[in-house]
């Protein structure tokens, strides 16, 4: 007899799934310097799947009000017909605001620039040869498409020409902070909203203020699951100890790992690394850590909060404080995660964990190294960093 059941729908880039926002929590309360949100998605309906380690990928709209500051610096009304990347006709404002890159400047957009304004954009010219990249980097820091569109007023476009030269406006990844089993039909995040000023602008993260400023119940969230294969739970039956390092929004995959850990009776022991600015104002999830700690589903949790005495304390600080039950666990077999900024953050974690193998596994610093190579190889050695 044919199966006549109704399969799933399979989300994606091009077929993306309409979520809807349940709960949006202020995590960072009074906090002047972060604003962090925690955000509960309704999936309700889609059948949609993840695991623990995954990432959402949603598509964001650009701000109105930059969109209106670029249209300004062209001269255009926004009402001008265009074609769209997706090849609908349109009006420029729409697809400037669901469409369009309208934030970071690519080669095209600079050497365009340089083309119209002529000798006005010499110094710009001058940095887009392949031997300048470090300083085409280093000066594009902070600047957008607009600032160039002001700079350089004599770089007059007609509306499609315009369009054509940008790029397209992408989906933003976020790691999963939810587990499917303990949460159904949901999916949860932990965002930090981007905001910051730069050369007499304020500038804001696209998909970031998106979430934190222009969402209620009511508006559609174009997403799809991103797998993330590399970072995923060692199985809930083996006794493998796992290290979870995740300071900032870094903690969205290891709130995944405890809820997933919690409701499978994983029988491994977890440790987790947490860090940020406060301990009053960002300990973010605290009184669920507590409960997991309770429970022992967490059997330790290790916290650096950097700001909250003279010198400043980081997870990594934390590590060298714990280094001889860290190389224990490692020895046991244990899996190190590392999740968040890459720039800083997991350049610092990786230098700890190499100098904590040297000391307490008396190796030299290339067995160190050759040591964690092995721990990568098998798989023990995790990071989703960015």
């Amino acid at each position: 007899m044919q199966d006549t059941a109704e399969k799933p729908a399979v989300y994606s880039r091009k077929n993306p799934f309409s979520a809807k926002l349940k709960t949006a929590l202020h995590l960072t309360g009074s906090c002047a310097e972060k604003d962090t949100w925690h955000f509960e998605l309704d999936l309700g309906g889609s059948g949609m799947t993840f695991e623990p380690g995954d990432s959402l990928a949603i598509f964001p709209l650009n701000c109105p009000d930059l969109v209106e500051d670029v249209l300004q610096a062209l001269g255009f009304s926004g009402d001008e017909p265009v074609t769209d990347p997706a090849g609908n006709s349109v009006p420029l404002r729409e697809t400037l605001l669901r469409s369009n890159n309208i934030t970071q400047p690519d080669k095209k957009f600079l050497n365009t620039i340089v083309g119209k304004a002529g000798a006005d954009a010499a110094d710009l010219e001058a940095l887009l040869v392949p031997e300048k990249k470090k300083e085409l980097a280093d000066y594009l820091w902070g600047r957008e498409i607009i600032d160039f569109l002001l700079a350089y007023p004599r770089a007059k476009f007609e509306p499609q020409e315009f369009v054509g030269i940008l790029k397209k406006l992408n989906v933003r990844l976020y790691s999963i902070a939810s587990s499917l089993k303990a949460k159904p039909e949901e999916v949860h995040l932990t965002v930090a909203t981007v905001r910051y000023e730069s050369f007499g602008r304020q500038r804001k993260g696209v998909c970031s203020s998106f979430l934190a400023e222009r969402i209620d119940e009511e508006t559609p969230l174009p997403c799809f699951i991103s797998p993330g294969k590399g970072f995923r739970l060692p199985a809930p039956e083996e006794d493998t100890p796992i290290i979870m390092v995740g300071p900032g929004t870094g903690i969205a995959p290891f709130r995944a790992f405890v809820q997933e850990r919690k409701a499978t009776g994983a029988k491994g022991r977890a440790w987790l690394f947490f860090g940020e600015i406060h301990e009053d104002t960002c300990f973010f999830y605290r009184d669920e850590w507590e409960a997991c700690l309770e429970e022992g589903i967490l059997e330790k949790l290790t916290t650096a909060f950097s700001r909250d005495q003279d010198h400043k304390i980081y997870v990594h600080h934390r590590m060298k404080e714990n280094a001889s039950e860290i190389w224990q666990w490692l020895e046991e077999g244990g899996i190190f995660y590392v999740c968040g900024d890459a720039a800083r953050m997991a350049v610092d974690v990786d230098k700890a964990l190499h100098e904590i193998i040297a000391e307490q596994g008396g190796k030299s610093a290339e067995q160190a190294a050759e040591y964690v190579e092995q721990m990568k190889k098998d798989k023990r050695y995790r990071r989703d960093v960015y």
